[in-house]
């Protein structure tokens, strides 16, 4: 079918049909289960997944969809528009506050490649209206911004630590492509600590019984409350549970996807983050080759990010958290930053909601930088209890291998999608 068809026939797939029809189906083309009840050797080779089957799932996980909202109201400045968003960039994944911080790695037969939609500027309030206006711009967006770090699929040895024993026979297979939603938790924690700040909270390291720095200034001065006081250990847990519900809804807008294609596959975990990112290149392993810090104090180094392409807002990228606050703030309020008037937004007057939004003060930036400070200095990373990239869980696509669950299942144990698949997306494939 030409791919104008397919697409047609894509977006207008019932919703309900993929919840209600969403199951993880692992067993791909080419692949081998040794030994048990289910013993089972494909006789099909790999198939990779097209170009065009790739991207859009990519265009699912973390397209550009539109202008974000943002958060419209805030109390600590009632006559403004609230300053908790950090990009009003709308995806297809939801992320609290709109802070937007994830990307998308993902691994295929052809290579490596990073993903990184969250600073690319809407056209205009909705990308999509429909299959014959917008779905072109959207797959070309994703292909336009899609870096390939390698031409190597990603070295993950199919073996413990790398993997859990349950995902040896078919993690990262060949055909396979794996989806790895990351997310920056640098910038998540400092969005909070901005927004806790900006209502007059008092940050308490509850472990310790004192606060989060020397903020007896900033009380003093009436831009903290004594009374209002925010337990530290709470807010990081609120970041860690915003990055990995954002990611999982981004893995959870891929299978879904997957069910309307035709493509089998699962959200799943069980692969290790220091494994993937490249906490073993010294050993041979090369991982993506990301960047990691190491401290006395830590089981296991930091991820902080991949030089030149997702950098986190801490060191070794700055010398300090008072010049990644500065960076922070910049996004914000610096030219080409959520609020800076001369950018467009979603609002039919943006420029003077943007215009109306008072940028942080000089106190207010002391104060912020004073916390992180004290995170950074107190675990020697930042945001301190746990890794600066989040990495919790992967989506793997495969070309279903129907032989294996007519052999072994009940009737019905993979859709009509399924089912054809292999005539409509790759005729003369099918044997």
């Amino acid at each position: 079918m030409a791919s104008s068809d397919l697409l047609n026939d894509l977006f207008h797939y019932p919703l309900l049909e993929a919840i209600l029809g969403r199951r993880a189906r692992r067993f791909g083309l080419g692949m081998e289960i040794p030994s048990g009840p289910l013993a089972f050797r494909s006789r099909h080779d790999p198939l990779p997944l097209s170009k065009l089957e790739r991207d859009v799932l990519l265009v699912a996980g973390t397209g550009v969809s539109g202008w974000s909202f943002g958060v419209p109201h805030g109390p600590d400045r009632p006559d403004e528009h609230a300053h908790y968003s950090l990009r009003f960039t709308g995806r297809t994944a939801p992320t609290a506050g709109g802070f937007g911080t994830p990307a998308m790695l993902f691994t295929d037969d052809e290579g490596l490649h990073f993903l990184n939609t969250r600073d690319i500027p809407p056209s205009r309030m909705r990308e999509y209206r429909g299959v014959d206006d917008g779905v072109e711009r959207l797959l070309a967006l994703v292909r336009d911004h899609t870096l390939t770090l390698s031409h190597q699929r990603l070295d993950l040895p199919a073996a413990p630590p790398h993997m859990l024993e349950p995902n040896l026979w078919m993690a990262n297979a060949p055909g396979s492509t794996l989806f790895m939603p990351i997310g920056d938790a640098s910038e998540q924690v400092l969005a909070l600590l901005a927004m806790a700040i900006g209502n007059g909270n008092t940050l308490v390291d509850d472990e310790l019984g004192r606060p989060a720095g020397d903020l007896a200034p900033f009380q003093h001065s009436g831009l903290l409350s004594e009374e209002k006081r925010v337990p530290l250990s709470v807010l990081l847990q609120m970041a860690y549970e915003g990055n990995c519900a954002e990611l999982a809804f981004m893995g959870h807008n891929l299978v879904l996807t997957m069910q309307a294609m035709g493509l089998g596959g699962l959200y799943f975990n069980g692969l290790n983050r220091w494994s993937i990112l490249g906490a073993f290149a010294d050993q041979g392993i090369a991982g993506a080759g990301f960047r990691f810090v190491c401290d006395a104090r830590w089981t296991l180094p930091n991820p902080v990010g991949l030089d030149g392409v997702y950098e986190a807002l801490c060191p070794p990228y700055y010398p300090d958290m008072h010049a990644a606050v500065a960076t922070f703030v910049a996004r914000k309020f610096g030219p080409g930053g959520a609020y800076d008037a001369a950018m467009p937004g979603p609002w039919q007057h943006s420029r003077e909601v943007k215009a109306g939004v008072t940028p942080y003060s000089d106190e207010f930036v002391a104060c912020l930088s004073e916390v992180a400070q004290y995170i950074l200095d107190k675990h020697g990373k930042f945001p301190g209890t746990f890794t600066t990239l989040v990495l919790p869980g992967f989506v793997q696509a495969v070309h279903l291998d129907t032989d294996f669950y007519d052999r072994h299942y009940r009737p019905g144990a993979y859709l009509e999608t399924h089912a054809e698949h292999l005539r409509r997306w790759h005729p003369g494939a099918e044997e």
